[in-house]
């Protein structure tokens, strides 16, 4: 194992029982490739319903008589409860049984799911949306944790987190491209009903396979934390998914953002006099947590722009079909998926700390190669450097969730993952539309300056690219600092 990766510390509670269905070896058993099988589908289904119902907007607006300012919020009642609630559920998950609290949110998110897909006005679409993300907030911590828990740390825990990494990224990616093809053929519902028939089917696997694991002891829930952790993350995502479609300057968004900034702030100061703090501030101050969950954020952050920018490159200034664009996403689906299952064997060769940093570096080298795209031509540039730097990408995921969750007790896991998955989702749900709002300033400008549209969205996809690709080098250079000090002093 790499430096970052110290042996696990002795908990003081009892192994869950979860911990006991792998061997310790680097092959799984029968029964721990199920279990990893379930897992990964509810996370895959989580992922896919981030991005499935983006493309399938303005024919959910026709239908259901939402105005075009409405329609971000199809999204946006998904985006808060799944981001703002993942530290709370993660840590009740620890509490009082992490098998209890998967069932519970995979059962919600397909019922919500079954309401959005008969949803009969705008708002029982968003009580649908609202109570999915909750559900996937309480899926995405307690999938994860129960992951760490069975597959112990080492190959097989970096064999499974490179799977599950692989079909959240897999997921975000082939949901834009289903939305389109789902929509123009069997219209907007059909997105929110395969969610339903999915979660079904996960749901009638799950129970015969998945053991209850908890911690041994019952400390009280911090409820101060759990207030001002929850509110903080919700206003900020409020605040950031508002000001991509309607800009800063609105009265609600800076209000929120400066909330968000107020409780979070309140969150450090409450956890640091909590005798029972929902997140333990040592655990924040390990150079791998602390360093390894930035990277995670980033890279979900900067990649899902990617995606999302290339779309309307593809469709608005190539003007492709969705056809044509999904086989190029396609592509990519292919390319991630081998970055994926070969993730642990380049962790075991060169180390999660290299292999993380070095993820970041293939990211950024090709995100800023799309720097090339032209108003004519760039569909192959597109394919190519878009599909490497996806490798770059699922290395960094897979090095990114070994780093942070290495070397914690199993009382613990439920925590740390839920701070692997929080990173996951605030990425996915923050830079979409921070990017967002840059694009659409500079496609502004330059239109009123007399540039065409496609120009103008030419023009503006370039520099969000630029901005993309310099965060994500930035990035890779504090975490090579960060984690080489700790590689130093030898913790």
């Amino acid at each position: 194992m790499a430096i970052e990766s110290p042996s696990r510390t002795s908990a003081a509670q009892a192994a869950p029982p979860a911990a006991a269905s792998a061997p310790a070896g680097s092959r799984m058993s029968t029964r721990s490739k199920l279990i990893l099988m379930v897992l990964c589908a509810a996370q895959f289904i989580v992922a896919l319903d981030f991005s499935i119902l983006n493309v399938a907007l303005p024919a959910l607006g026709d239908d259901l008589g939402m105005g075009q300012a409405d329609l971000q919020w199809a999204v946006t009642a998904f985006a808060l409860p799944s981001g703002g609630f993942l530290l709370f559920f993660g840590r009740l998950a620890d509490l009082y049984g992490r098998r209890r609290l998967f069932l519970s949110g995979l059962a919600l998110f397909t019922a919500s799911s079954v309401l959005a897909t008969l949803a009969w006005d705008p708002a029982s679409l968003l009580a649908g949306r609202a109570l999915q993300g909750l559900g996937a907030a309480m899926i995405v911590p307690t999938g994860m944790s129960l992951l760490t828990t069975t597959f112990t740390e080492g190959p097989q825990r970096e064999r499974a987190l490179g799977i599950s990494g692989t079909l959240m990224s897999l997921g975000f990616t082939i949901g834009m491209v289903l939305g389109g093809v789902m929509t123009d053929s069997l219209g907007w519902r059909s997105t929110m009903g395969l969610l339903a028939v999915a979660g079904v089917g996960v749901l009638l696997a799950a129970p015969g396979l998945l053991t209850e694991s908890r911690r041994a002891d019952r400390p009280r829930l911090d409820v101060p934390g759990a207030v001002t952790v929850t509110g903080g993350l919700l206003a900020l995502i409020y605040a950031l998914s508002t000001a991509a479609q309607r800009g800063f300057g609105r009265t609600d968004v800076v209000v929120t953002l400066v909330a968000g900034v107020v409780l979070l702030v309140a969150f450090a100061v409450v956890e640091s006099r909590a005798a029972e703090p929902l997140v333990s501030l040592p655990m924040l101050r390990r150079r791998t947590v602390a360093w390894g969950n930035l990277a995670g954020m980033m890279t979900f952050a900067m990649m899902s722009t990617v995606i999302f920018l290339l779309t309307l490159y593809l469709q608005e200034v190539l003007e492709l079909s969705a056809v044509l664009t999904g086989l190029i996403f396609g592509v990519q689906g292919v390319f991630a998926a081998l970055a994926g299952m070969t993730a642990p064997k380049v962790i075991a060769r060169f180390g999660a700390r290299r292999t993380l940093i070095g993820g970041l570096l293939v990211q950024a080298v090709f995100t800023a190669a799309l720097l090339g795209v032209g108003a004519d031509s760039g569909a192959w540039l597109a394919l190519v450097a878009a599909s490497l730097g996806c490798v770059g990408h699922l290395w960094a995921i897979v090095a990114y969730g070994v780093t942070a969750t290495s070397g914690l007790p199993d009382g613990e896991q439920g925590l740390a993952t839920g701070l692997v998955t929080s990173s996951q989702q605030v990425g996915m749900t923050v830079g979409i539309p921070l990017l967002s709002a840059v694009v659409s300033a500079r496609v502004a400008e330059l239109r009123d300056g007399g540039s065409s549209f496609a120009e103008a969205t030419l023009g503006g996809i370039r520099l969000g690219l630029g901005v993309d690709a310099a965060v994500v080098a930035v990035v890779a250079g504090l975490v090579t600092v960060g984690l080489r000090r700790r590689a130093a002093a030898g913790r």
